[in-house]
């Protein structure tokens, strides 16, 4: 991903202002998809199931695609289907090396320039997210992380999770701008008034939704796209 994604007018780009709130998605958002962290957790919740149902391993795979496909996520298909401890599961689906993303003072630097209140919603859990963040040296400019245990598990794009960030952390929608790489969340998002912005992703399957109205704007370089509002913001 080396070329921002513009759009045709740049006036069209919302305002920021001090009063705004930006908010990221995690995982292939804030870090470029290539990374393919997801094939090491994948990887780690075939295990789990595996092991946890006493399965083979391809059966396992099965199982797993199938709850994702049903549920939203594999862990929302276990806790309704085996009752799985979900704390267990988060701690050792996310073990996993996160040397292959690299420090992104650049993606700091544009974070740095907008002003205003920033969190992170995510389907992962908080821990995760955490490790991410310091990786990248993104920490420190955000105030607060909503996660999967916040959402009571029920994973984006179904509405109740978008529904406890913003009750949970007083966010007026319509100063919201909201960044993620899965195409579809951002439609319920949009729908409550939120400023969308697609940032895209190598998989296909982040694709799905992608050619929908509601998606406001679009970047493969989420730094340089932050830094266009920057700019924006300071005339």
């Amino acid at each position: 991903m080396n070329k921002a994604v513009l759009p045709t007018d740049p006036a069209t780009l919302p305002v920021v202002t001090e009063e705004s709130i930006l908010i990221f998605d995690l995982d292939n958002t804030l870090y470029p998809s290539s990374c393919d962290l997801f094939s090491q957790v994948s990887v780690l919740i075939k295990k789990y199931v595996s092991d946890y149902l006493g399965m083979p391993p391809e059966q396992a795979f099965l199982i797993q695609k199938e709850y994702f496909r049903r549920y939203g996520t594999t862990l929302r298909g276990l806790m309704l289907e085996h009752k799985v401890d979900p704390a267990d599961y988060l701690h050792k689906v996310h073990d996993i090396d996160l040397s292959v993303i690299a420090p992104s003072p650049v993606l700091s630097n544009a974070l740095k320039s907008l002003p205003c209140r920033k969190v992170i919603f995510t389907n992962a859990s908080r821990g995760h997210a955490s490790r991410v963040m310091e990786r990248l040296g993104i920490a420190d400019h955000f105030e607060t992380i909503f996660d999967i245990v916040d959402a009571e598990y029920v994973p984006k794009p179904e509405q109740q999770p978008y529904d406890k960030l913003l009750a949970r952390d007083g966010i007026d929608p319509k100063r919201a701008i909201y960044f993620e790489d899965m195409a579809k969340n951002l439609l319920p998002a949009k729908d409550m008034g939120m400023t969308t912005v697609w940032v895209h992703s190598d998989s296909d399957w982040a694709h799905e939704g992608r050619d929908d109205p509601r998606i406001d704007h679009e970047t493969d370089n989420l730094p340089a796209f932050l830094e266009m509002l920057a700019q924006r913001a300071a005339r």
